[in-house]
């Protein structure tokens, strides 16, 4: 879960990224032994990352990828509530096992909410670490000028203002941060490059694909990354006794794959498609919804679909199927 706030400046990309860029914290967590708990078990701490850092530095872009690595993203949480979550975190019984925070500090006592919150996770032997998005005021600058958005600080200032207040502001905490990330002179993708570096162990990072079948006489999907299309095979919907079946049904795929350069188009494009991934894996890309298109989105498009979703599966890439049009007619 996510719960993005749009916080002036922050949700821009590093420099030169492509622009598409407790209330009092009472509450316990336990750390104690089972023995201490009788048979109860213990709940599991989760491990906590909070991200901070200037405004335009690219807080949000760093926490789009830790939640792309699976972890539970929280934006602009009061940071008294830090605790709280954790402790929530613990009772899920494993279910949230990484929590991310991004706190935007704007006031003195926004920070002094943040120090208390510190100490009180310190006092609980809970695991937490601070990444902090650092950048030029060179950098800054530009980047509140390139969107015409003035900094969260400035006031009736200059841009230059705001940013020197903010940073006078955060002085203590980046001393503090376990990490530290300039990005002055990175683009998204190198971002996300560094963060997954820190934060993805030796997993390869996981794409997800959609695959979805769609009728082009409905429109073309909006949110596709790749088109395909299938009009190059005979259509069913000719074939009376197909006619009022779906791709899902075995008579309509068997049909449609005994076609002149449906297998090969079907081999030649899962390849195609493994190159494509690796790719953006490299790029830090996470998502692609691959639109499988013919006349209505009935026939061809979803048993095409269907083969190319099970091959995607098979070579590690988690995928989820949607038939867009059929049932359309």
């Amino acid at each position: 879960m996510t719960e993005h706030a749009q916080d002036h400046g922050d949700e821009q990309a590093p420099d030169h990224a492509d622009r598409t860029d407790r209330t009092d914290g009472a509450a316990h967590v336990s750390t104690g032994s089972a023995q201490d708990k009788g048979d109860s078990a213990v709940p599991a701490i989760p491990e906590l990352v909070i991200i901070s850092g200037m405004s335009g530095a690219g807080r949000s872009t760093a926490a789009k990828c830790l939640e792309d690595l699976g972890w539970f993203v929280v934006d602009n949480l009061p940071p008294a509530l830090i605790p709280t979550m954790v402790e929530l975190g613990a009772r899920s019984q494993g279910n949230v096992a990484r929590i991310a925070v991004v706190v935007d500090v704007r006031g003195r006592r926004f920070f002094d909410n943040l120090r208390e919150s510190l100490a009180d996770l310190e006092a609980k032997h809970v695991t937490r670490r601070i990444v902090f998005l650092e950048s030029s005021d060179d950098a800054l600058v530009r980047r509140f000028e390139s969107v015409r958005r003035p900094h969260p600080l400035q006031g009736d200032g200059r841009i230059v203002d705001g940013i020197a207040a903010e940073r006078d502001l955060l002085r203590e905490l980046r001393g503090d941060a376990d990490l530290v990330i300039d990005t002055s002179s990175l683009n998204v993708h190198e971002l996300r490059a560094k963060m997954d570096a820190q934060f993805a162990g030796d997993e390869e990072p996981e794409l997800r694909a959609t695959v979805m079948s769609f009728g082009f006489k409905y429109g073309l999907p909006v949110d596709a990354d790749l088109v395909v299309d299938c009009r190059f095979l005979p259509n069913p919907h000719w074939v009376p006794e197909l006619r009022p079946f779906t791709g899902l049904n075995e008579e309509v795929s068997d049909y449609v794959f005994d076609q002149p350069g449906a297998k090969e188009f079907l081999n030649q494009y899962t390849e195609l498609l493994q190159l494509i991934a690796a790719g953006y894996r490299r790029e830090g890309k996470r998502y692609v919804t691959i639109a499988v298109g013919c006349t209505g989105g009935k026939h061809r498009s979803v048993a095409m679909s269907e083969k190319l979703a099970a091959r995607l599966a098979t070579e590690g890439i988690e995928t989820v199927l949607v038939h867009r049009d059929m049932g359309r007619e």
